[in-house]
């Protein structure tokens, strides 16, 4: 025989024995972990293999450096503006509405059509295009490849976002409802109208059976616009490369391939316009420049040729002339930057480094040209006329030269606009779907299961505050005169009765008659032992087991213990004291009639009711009786003092099995009419404040508790790390 049973450890910290309490709780519900995260992991793989599959269709655009194509800037400007990676400004005008909007208009995105299925599996039913049954032809459910094809559906600002249903009636004809209301019928390839014309519908096919229906909603353009955004996805490869990937995610990879195209054509459309527009908005500028410049320019040579008519063609001296070279360099300058000026005022305030620099370089060009102009103020005066005369035109002349070129080269470069952006890869969806990934679901399914599990564990072990070791018991002042190992052929010989909407085992069987070896028999005369050195200061050979709640197991101790303690050569008498719920005729497999609550109503006398157990000599018990409606009443009263008292006379041991000490005050009323009181505690069920108030009840109707005995002891991992075993061996 092995007997294990709780004894303290000191050896390990109190970190190590909270891990490994912690371990010893989840060893313990093995069962229900492994439950719990084989459960979790099919509902991952469930969803997983239910879930609509979703595709990705993916291409690569190149966003080239702008080439600056207004050549005002070409001279200045392009050299002191820095050019910054035009990738991030246009990943953002990929995804406006500018571009996403004219897709949705192009598609009819914001038009959705949503085939009505059968739950949780319909998708499934889709993919793998399963034709309805023939029981289920009438239920209302699109199947298999069931599709319509919707060429348009204006509706009223009012019924944008509003949800109809289409019901397909044969391959032309189809019926409208809304909120449950059939709005009329329509023909496919017709526009129909519904709601006095705020509603139209227009079906282009029809590839459904009659009766499946599908749900139409004409969503408002911006929420479509969002949703597309949504999965539509830009992301640069590298930093500054100005290679930018697209992707678009959809449960369809035509349309996914699709859209994507589209949105490509959208963008280098707009691209190439853009670029247009700006060459053609310089070269309108340009050309009305040109009459103005050719007009001062026709004027400085008219007012030259006067002046020269009339003082007889007066002509330069060599360092006036190299003055006047300065001089129209200068201005030319000074009108390049002018120019300049124009184009940058644009994009920047003044106190930009750029535009900063350019107003600088601006001022000592001007100053440069007036320390000209005071030399040219100490020539002579004919001189000075000729030469402002002489500059007026050369400068003029530069400048008509200049704009005539500038309008020549932006006419050839709003001819050759091909914009920045050019297409890599051509929109392609991808064969596999990206989502679900099975793997990672079913895995993170296992996990959360497993979390769950742990969960689940340690908050039933934080409310369950059960006794462990008898050392709880001994703190409580009561001395343990028993640890009783849970049995399971106790198990076997025990029976599962429904009692308040619970289900309670009950003994069924005399285990100490059937396996008279079980380690918990070894126990119960261990316990023999100890009763009789316990009694021997007791008035009387009474003895009652109680416990402070249901299902502690007193009654298998009651009657194991007399089995033995009669096996030793005692006459015992078991006296079933709980006349409510009592089972001891059920160990004893007898009827629970005539017995105690018959003799106490002075019916029967107790030669009458007595029975003996014809397995076990010397062993005899009294039943419960009828269950009366004053058991306490009863129990107090002289009949069953004197009942006791006879009792004791005629044998040698009378053990009482009184009901739960904290349901009923019966238990109290016994115990006040016998020597000898023991406390019955289950093995984590009762927890000690549950014992110490059971003992409190007993001690306030003057029963004194003898000691206790600890039932139902199992070896679990959790209370073998916390307080060991002590093991014993009989052979």
């Amino acid at each position: 025989m092995n007997l294990n049973v709780p004894a303290p450890q000191t050896s390990k910290t109190d970190n190590d024995m909270e891990l490994g309490r912690i371990l010893g709780l989840l060893f313990d519900a093995k069962g229900l972990v492994i439950s719990l995260i084989v459960l979790f992991a099919l509902v991952g793989a469930a969803y997983a293999f239910f879930a609509t599959p979703i595709f990705r269709a993916d291409s690569l655009v190149q966003v080239e450096t702008k080439t600056p194509k207004n050549p005002l800037a070409d001279a200045t400007a392009s050299a002191m503006m820095p050019q910054l990676p035009p990738s991030r400004a246009e990943m953002e005008i990929m995804k406006s509405r500018m571009v996403l909007g004219r897709a949705v208009d192009l598609l009819n995105l914001d038009i959705r059509v949503e085939p009505v299925r059968v739950p949780v599996i319909g998708g499934f039913l889709q993919r793998h295009q399963i034709a309805a049954p023939a029981f289920a032809q009438d239920w209302g459910y699109a199947w298999g490849d069931d599709h319509i094809e919707l060429a348009g559906m204006p509706v009223a600002g009012e019924y944008l976002g509003k949800t109809f249903t289409l019901e397909v009636l044969d391959e032309t004809r189809y019926a409208l409802h809304y909120r449950g209301e059939r709005l009329g019928e329509g023909s496919v390839g017709e526009e129909a109208s519904f709601l006095g014309g705020a509603v139209g519908v227009e079906v282009e096919s029809i590839a459904a059976a009659p009766g499946a229906t599908f749900k139409l909603t004409h969503a408002q353009r911006v929420v479509a616009v969002d949703q597309l955004r949504d999965n539509f996805g830009v992301a640069e490869q590298g930093n500054g490369t100005g290679i930018i990937s697209w992707s678009l995610t959809d449960p369809s990879p035509a349309l996914a391939e699709r859209v994507l195209a589209t949105i490509g054509d959208i963008y280098v459309t707009q691209n190439i316009q853009r670029q247009s527009e700006e060459a053609r908005k310089s070269l309108e500028f340009l050309s009305k420049q040109v009459p103005e410049v050719r007009g001062e320019l026709a004027g400085a040579e008219q007012q030259l040729n006067a002046y020269r008519s009339e003082h007889d063609s007066v002509d330069i001296s060599m360092e006036t002339k190299s003055v006047l070279d300065r001089v129209v360099n200068l201005e030319s300058q000074l009108n390049e930057l002018e120019f300049s000026e124009a184009e940058i005022s644009r994009r920047f305030t003044p106190s930009h480094p750029t535009y900063a620099a350019l107003l600088e370089k601006k001022a000592q060009l001007k100053r440069e040209l007036n320390t000209l102009e005071e030399r040219i103020n100490g020539m002579p005066e004919t001189q000075q006329e000729v030469l402002r005369m002489q500059r007026d035109v050369s400068v003029n002349q530069a400048i008509y030269v200049q704009l005539r070129n500038k309008v020549q080269e932006m006419q050839i470069a709003e001819a050759s606009t091909v914009g920045n952006v050019r297409v890599l890869d051509d929109s392609e969806s991808f064969p596999r779907p990206v989502s679900p990934n099975k793997i990672m679901i079913i895995a993170l399914a296992t996990i959360l299961g497993a979390a769950f599990a742990v969960a689940v564990v340690m908050l039933r072990a934080m409310f369950n505050r059960g006794l462990e070791s008898p050392d709880q018991l001994e703190q409580l002042g009561l001395p343990v005169y028993a640890i009783v190992p849970k049995s399971d052929d106790q198990n076997r010989l025990s029976r599962r009765i429904r009692r308040g909407g619970r289900s309670q085992s009950v003994p069924a069987g005399l285990l100490a008659w059937h396996r008279p070896l079980d380690v918990s028999i070894e126990a119960l005369r261990s316990l023999r032992t100890s009763l009789h050195f316990a009694m021997l200061d007791s008035t009387d050979n009474r003895l009652m087991i109680t416990g402070p709640s249901p299902a502690v197991g007193k009654s298998f101790i009651t009657a194991n213990l007399a089995a033995v303690c009669a096996q030793n050569g005692q006459r015992v008498l078991v006296i079933d004291g709980d006349m409510r719920k009592g089972q001891m005729h059920k160990i004893f497999k007898g009827p629970s009639e005539d017995g105690l609550s018959e003799i106490l109503a002075g019916r029967h006398t107790l030669e009458e009711m007595v029975r003996p157990v014809e397995s076990i000599e010397g062993l005899e018990y009294l039943a419960r009786g009828v269950v009366p409606p004053n058991a306490s009443e009863l129990l107090a009263s002289e009949r069953f003092t004197e009942l006791l008292a006879k009792a004791s006379e005629r044998y040698d041991l009378v053990i009482v099995d009184s009901p739960p000490v904290l349901a009923v005050t019966d238990a109290t009323v016994i115990g006040k009419r016998v020597g000898t009181t023991l406390m019955v505690a289950r093995f984590q069920l009762n927890p000690p404040k549950e014992i110490e108030l059971a003992m409190r009840r007993l001690d306030t109707g003057g029963v004194r508790v003898k000691g206790a005995i600890l039932n139902g002891l199992e070896r679990k991992a959790a209370t073998a790390y916390t307080y060991g075993y002590y093991n014993y061996s009989y052979r």
